[in-house]
């Protein structure tokens, strides 16, 4: 059982070091391109129905990530777990890991969605919105809430099966979702062939039944050998277990709550610009969409350098971890380089499918060619923070990120802003010099090789 844990590890002692990046992150990829088409799918048929309809889609979407951030960061919990017993071949380990993340998710997401099914009206008060966009988005809401406990499973297992370098598994899982949840988007609002008409909340049913019957998919796939051992018994908790992975992941989540609240504070900025404010505003969005594309190879990556940096520290070859995280480093600083020069070239035809207003077309083109000097250090911090991650040095992550968004981005931003009466172009020199901040730090942290002696047993 161990040689096949290592061989399944794909060669985390040995073998050809870009063999084992390009096999771990060409999965990684296609299931962010999966995910990036699902959002596009749902707004898209929301939009097909009404305006209230697509802004009540947006705001659950954002309330729903938040939600969905204690998933995430318990996943990543789990992971650095997982990739370490993967990467010594210890089965018993991983499995009982792995068993328990799950055991705790679930009670995580039962809490979360009694809170979201009962208080979903109060808590869409807050938006301020008009009473037919507050119903529609209370029922979206609702119906999401019932899917939490199936989507924190389906995010935990996926990681699982990342740390252990079985990605085809997700990379199955995550295409039918995909496929069911767009192909549901259109069939059920729109009543075609036998299924329905739903109307919008055929939008809302489509992704919990997508998520759930990719769990179903993964609690099937745990039927291997390697991971029968968690059905095994009662639904034993494991203190130890429980508090190491809530250690790992407590970071993760105040890091994303840090970067979103940081991003509200630069839309207030931004909003604060007087008659230049609308243009902003409008050309952030538009360059956040078209950015999105970019960041997907960087993300990719990012979840390749957790896994091969995990399992060769669990295999006990520190040198070879960092070889890697390096290499995957350079890697995503030449694809985030080569794609930033096409979008700097492309920036005003890119922002004219996005906007027909001068001005606001002037102000993306701007923020395009700003930001794409930004690229090279968001694929170096990325890549590194995923490699840091997967030794277990969340903390580490953490504090990089919060200082460039809340120490550097935020002030700059300010003061160049609308002290200094920049304008926005002020705020896009901010966010070009936090992020080289932040892939400087990152840089740092993964070279000073701290994380080489944190144990995780």
């Amino acid at each position: 059982m161990r040689e096949t844990l290592k061989d399944q590890a794909i060669n985390v002692i040995s073998g050809n070091l870009w063999i084992n990046i390009w096999q771990i992150s060409w999965p990684m990829f296609l299931i962010m391109i999966f995910n990036f088409l699902v959002g596009l799918a749902d707004i898209y048929v929301a939009g097909l129905i009404s305006p209230e309809v697509q802004a009540a889609v947006g705001y659950v979407s954002q309330l729903y990530f938040l939600v969905i951030i204690t998933a995430n960061a318990i996943s990543i919990g789990t992971l650095a777990l997982v990739s370490r017993a993967i990467g010594a071949g210890d089965s018993k380990s991983a499995a009982e890991a792995t068993r328990q993340s799950l055991i705790f998710s679930i009670v995580v997401a039962t809490g979360l969605t009694i809170i979201g099914y009962v208080f979903n009206r109060q808590m869409i008060a807050f938006s301020g919105f008009s009473p037919t966009v507050s119903e529609i988005s209370a029922k979206f809401l609702k119906i999401f809430s019932l899917a939490l406990g199936p989507n924190y499973i389906l995010i935990i297992s996926n990681a699982v099966f990342r740390a252990s370098g079985e990605v085809k598994k997700p990379l199955f899982t995550m295409f039918l979702v995909s496929l069911i949840n767009i192909i549901g988007d259109f069939v059920l609002v729109f009543g075609l062939f036998f299924f329905p008409e739903l109307g919008y909340v055929g939008i809302a049913v489509s992704t919990a039944s997508s998520v759930t019957i990719g769990m179903l998919i993964n609690l099937v796939f745990f039927f291997a050998d390697r991971w029968r051992s968690i059905y095994s018994g009662p639904p034993t908790v494991i203190p130890s277990i429980i508090r190491k992975i809530v250690s790992l992941g407590w970071p993760a989540a105040l890091l994303q709550i840090a970067w979103n609240a940081g991003t509200i504070v630069l839309y207030n900025i931004l909003g604060r610009l007087g008659s230049a404010s609308i243009a902003a505003l409008a050309s952030i969005s538009n360059g956040l969409r078209l950015e999105a594309i970019i960041y997907l190879p960087a993300f990719a990556l990012n979840m390749a350098a957790s896994v091969l940096v995990g399992q060769n520290l669990g295999a006990r070859d520190a040198d070879r971890a960092e070889k890697l995280g390096w290499k995957i480093a350079f890697t995503g600083v030449v694809l985030m380089t080569a794609m930033a020069l096409i979008i700097f070239v492309l920036a005003k035809s890119l922002a004219s499918v996005l906007t027909t207003d001068q001005a606001v077309l002037k102000e993306t083109t701007r923020y395009l060619r700003i930001n794409m000097l930004s690229e090279p250090f968001m694929a170096l911090s990325v890549t590194l923070a995923g490699g840091l991650q997967g030794a277990g040095d969340t903390r580490g992550t953490m504090w990089v990120i919060i200082i460039a968004m809340w120490l550097v981005r935020l002030p700059l931003a300010y003061f160049l802003g609308i002290r200094v009466d920049y304008g926005a172009t002020g705020v896009w020199i901010a966010m070009v010099t936090s992020m080289a901040v932040q892939g400087m730090l990152m840089a740092w942290r993964f070279r000073k090789g701290r994380w080489k002696q944190i144990r995780l047993d």
